[in-house]
C-alpha cells in the first residue's frame, strides 16, 4: 500500500546530531519533519499538541525513556504510530517494546533505506521489524520462553528513571506535577517490590532494565 510523501513524523532522540541525521534523511524522502524532542516528555507533550502519523522514539531518552513515551502515546494519542529507532538488539528490549506499543523497531546500524520503509510500513498500519528482531523473536517463539514480568506500575518506572537519573524528591515532584509525599511513597513501593533500598543499587537495576544509559 504506497504512503503519501506528506506522511507528518515527530522524531525524538537525545543525540542532537542523530536528530539533525534523522530530519535530513526523511526530508529527502519526503516526508514532513513536524519536530524534534531530545526527551521523552518533551516528545509527549509534542505529540499531543501536533498529531504526528509517526512518531520516531529512540528508546533511551532521558526524564521518559521511550518505552515509556510510547505506552503514554498509546493511551494519550492512540492515532499516533509509534516506531522505535535504538541501538539495542537484544530480544528483552524488542519485546518490551512491542508490548509497550510500538508498531516498528529499527536499530541505528540498519541502513537508511529500512527507516524509510519502517516509517512507510508502520504509517500504513502495518507492524514493522528488521531482520535481527525478527529473528530473536522467533527463536523465543520455537524455545517457549516466557515474557519477565515487570512488578512496577507505569508511574513507578517512571519515578525509578529519574531517581536513578540522580533528580532529587521536590525535583521529581515538580517534573510529575505531584508532591514529595507522592514521590516518596512511589519510592517506597518501588524499594520494597524490587527488595532494593541503597539509590545507587536502584541505578544498577534501571542499567540492567534497559530503564536508563550506563
Amino acid at each position: 500500500m504506497p504512503v503519501p510523501l506528506v506522511t507528518r513524523v515527530l522524531v525524538a532522540d537525545d543525540h542532537a546530531l542523530v536528530r539533525e541525521g534523522v530530519r535530513l534523511l526523511l526530508e529527502r524522502a519526503g516526508y514532513r519533519v513536524l519536530a524534534e524532542a531530545g526527551d521523552g516528555r518533551e516528545a509527549c507533550r509534542l505529540a499531543e499538541e501536533l498529531h504526528p502519523d509517526v512518531a520516531l522514539l529512540d528508546v533511551s531518552m532521558p526524564l521518559l525513556n521511550g518505552i515509556e513515551a510510547a505506552r503514554a502515546l498509546r493511551e494519550r494519542c492512540p492515532a499516533v504510530r509509534t516506531l522505535a529507532l535504538t541501538v539495542h538488539d537484544d530480544e528483552g528490549h524488542v519485546l518490551t517494546a512491542l508490548r509497550a506499543g510500538f508498531s516498528g523497531y529499527v536499530l541505528k546500524s540498519q541502513a537508511a533505506k529500512e527507516l524509510v520503509r519502517a516509517i512507510e510500513q508502520v504509517h500504513a498500519g502495518q507492524v514493522y521489524l528488521g531482520p535481527s528482531p525478527s529473528r530473536l523473536l522467533l527463536e523465543a517463539y520455537r524455545e517457549g520462553r516466557p515474557s519477565p514480568a515487570d512488578p512496577l506500575t507505569p508511574r513507578e518506572r517512571e519515578v525509578l528513571q529519574l531517581l536513578a537519573e540522580g533528580h532529587s524528591t521536590r525535583a521529581i515532584a515538580t517534573l510529575l506535577g505531584t508532591s514529595v509525599k507522592t514521590v516518596e511513597s512511589h519510592r517506597g513501593h518501588i524499594q520494597r517490590k524490587l527488595h532494593i533500598q541503597e539509590p545507587a543499587a536502584l541505578a544498577r537495576y534501571a542499567i540492567r532494565q534497559g530503564i536508563i544509559e550506563p
